[in-house]
């Protein structure tokens, strides 16, 4: 017979009876999507580690000191905890969350085929990375981050809520507000003129240089 898993709440109940292997089970449990929340914000693998460290030992000290209520919600509570902690380090360092030139190119990236995408030099590409990361990072701090959980986290709105501690309507507003902008700023932007201009035809213009 297949042994029963159990719940969060089980787990934080038998973990405060005196079952410190319970916290270690939660701990294995969530680790990926905890650490995941973490990473997306601070962009640095070994400062992750550290904050991931942490959030777990803040966790620990709550769940000892008695002052856990999250009866039930143990994840979208340490995910905020995670998410608070990440966003104070950035705050105090005056740093804020990075986007890569790969995620920026994913997230952003058209339905050019093979043959298409060979025509784009590396020039081109490497100039079109650097500005599509220079116009993400002008988005307000909120809608930024949620695009970051939502995209490259895979959380669900109803985790980002959680996590940043707002309504679903306010983190799918953020969303719908982030991706708005990020278009309008593409399309006022010359540099990317041409790959619009592009899609309108099923072939390339034949242009000809003028003499």
């Amino acid at each position: 017979m297949k042994k029963c898993q159990l719940t969060d709440s089980e787990l934080v109940s038998s973990y405060l009876s005196g079952n410190s292997k319970s916290f270690e089970i939660l701990l294995k449990r969530h680790k990926s999507k905890v650490f995941t929340t973490i990473y997306l914000l601070v962009r640095d693998k070994s400062l992750a580690e550290d904050l991931f460290q942490d959030t777990f030992i803040k966790a620990y000290h709550t769940l000892q000191s008695g002052k856990y209520n999250e009866e039930g919600r143990f994840l979208p509570w340490i995910s905020r905890m995670a998410y608070n902690l990440s966003i104070d380090y950035l705050r105090k360092n005056k740093r804020k969350p990075e986007i890569k030139m790969t995620d920026a190119t994913l997230m952003l990236s058209t339905n050019k085929s093979f043959e298409e995408e060979s025509e784009v030099s590396a020039i081109e590409k490497e100039e079109k990375d650097t500005l599509i990361k220079s116009l993400i990072h002008t988005l307000p701090d909120a809608q930024k981050e949620t695009l970051m959980l939502r995209h490259y986290g895979k959380l669900s709105f109803q985790e980002i809520a959680e996590t940043t501690g707002v309504s679903i309507n306010t983190a799918l507003g953020r969303m719908r507000y982030a991706l708005l902008s990020l278009r309008k700023k593409i399309n006022e932007n010359p540099a990317f003129a041409y790959e619009q201009n592009y899609y309108k035809f099923k072939k390339k213009p034949n242009l000809q240089l003028q003499e």
